[in-house]
């Protein structure tokens, strides 16, 4: 049997592309662009966030990282 892999970086990047089509099928008005502004920045930052924390150089750079982008 073939091991399947999980490649979390892929999964992000189409999770991302589907939240930017939901958004495109939002309806043009006051509340529609509230809900697609939170929409889409809520459901795109993952994908960046996770590139950022990749891309760090230590244990404790890491947790920094990860820090920063925990809401307050």
């Amino acid at each position: 049997m073939k091991k399947q892999t999980y490649d979390l970086e892929e999964k992000l990047l189409e999770y991302s592309v589907r939240i930017i089509k939901i958004v495109k099928q939002l309806s043009n008005t006051r509340t529609g662009n509230h809900i697609a502004s939170q929409l889409l920045r809520s459901g795109t930052s993952p994908y960046p966030n996770h590139g950022e924390a990749q891309a760090t150089e230590s244990p404790r750079d890491f947790i920094h990282k990860l820090r920063i982008k925990l809401p307050t």
